[in-house]
């Protein structure tokens, strides 16, 4: 009977773990074997170069640059991004009358809808947009002599100085919505009666979120961390779409994933890109690595 069952367990995960291997695991090998290559995506045989490739990286500029602009943005889109939909969040279920206190404010499923509208929207979509807005004379220059502030209006993507901030203030703005979501059900599932028992011992709004509601809620900013973090390191359509140029303005908007797809298929380095790919596995790695050693840690702090 047991060997029966035994049978039947390694029948059941054969096929998906071999499905896995082909078009997983397989890629990711091939990737790594490039990386020691110098293939230029065309020819038959690839000559091995060893960790050439690797040691070249780190005196490229460009793709400096674009390691400076990637770490830019996983300071900023993770840490705003959480940020704000954690105030959404809690302005949704802990800003009701006292008698709605842990239940939300009225039309709070409307003001969910809202914010997680720019979910449906493509990143293509989403670029096209927001160069609209951040044109010369488009509608954030408008807004702005709108409100008597004709000093501040630039061209905001042209401008080595504002060209990644914008960039990244689109990021933020079209990812937050799906974080309120996910925040607000997690507050949800807070029991009420310890939110009740903590406003009639005297605990204002800030108290109840900072001591009870946040440390119950902390597993979900975790994984929302670790994912906006890989979101920062990839933002590779978003400025490809923006921006004019490779990089933008001075390379300001150099990302790693366009540098990898430049050196590919427009110079035909396959090994080095490769390369940079490997490379770009290993950051997120340890940066996820790290970001759920230091979140863990902050929560049993705060439990």
């Amino acid at each position: 009977m047991r060997h029966g069952k035994y049978r039947f367990l390694i029948g059941a995960l054969a096929p998906p773990l071999l499905l896995y291997g082909v078009f997983v695991v397989s890629p990711y090998a091939q990737a790594f074997y490039l990386a020691l290559t110098d293939w230029d995506g065309l020819s038959a045989e690839a000559g091995l170069v060893g960790l050439a490739n690797f040691a070249d990286l780190w005196s490229d500029p460009l793709f400096l640059a674009a390691l400076r602009n990637n770490g830019f943005m996983l300071i900023v889109v993770p840490t705003a991004t959480i940020a704000l939909a954690l105030f959404f969040a809690a302005c949704l279920t802990l800003g009701g009358g006292t008698r709605r206190r842990g239940r939300g404010v009225h039309g709070s499923g409307l003001y969910r809808i809202l914010y997680f509208f720019p979910q449906l929207l493509s990143v293509a979509i989403l670029g096209v947009l927001f160069q609209f807005v951040y044109t010369p004379g488009g509608l954030l220059d408008g807004l702005l002599g709108a409100v008597g502030l004709d000093g501040l209006q630039r061209s905001w993507l042209a401008d080595p100085a504002t060209a990644l901030p914008a960039v990244t203030a689109v990021m933020i703005w079209s990812a937050v919505g799906f974080y309120v979501v996910l925040f607000t059900a997690a507050m949800e599932s807070v029991p009420t009666d310890i939110v009740e028992a903590a406003t009639l011992d005297g605990a204002g709004r800030f108290t109840v979120f900072r001591r009870i509601t946040l440390p119950l809620v902390w597993d979900s900013v975790q994984v929302a961390y670790v994912y906006l973090g890989i979101l920062a390191l990839d933002g590779f359509a978003l400025v490809q779409i923006m921006t004019v140029g490779p990089g933008g303005p001075d390379n300001a908007t150099e990302v790693i994933g366009l540098t990898l797809y430049r050196s590919a298929f427009t110079y035909g380095e396959f090994g080095y890109a490769s390369a940079m790919g490997v490379t770009l596995f290993f950051i997120t790695l340890t940066l996820t690595a790290l970001a759920l050693r230091a979140t863990k840690r902050e929560r049993v702090e705060l439990a």
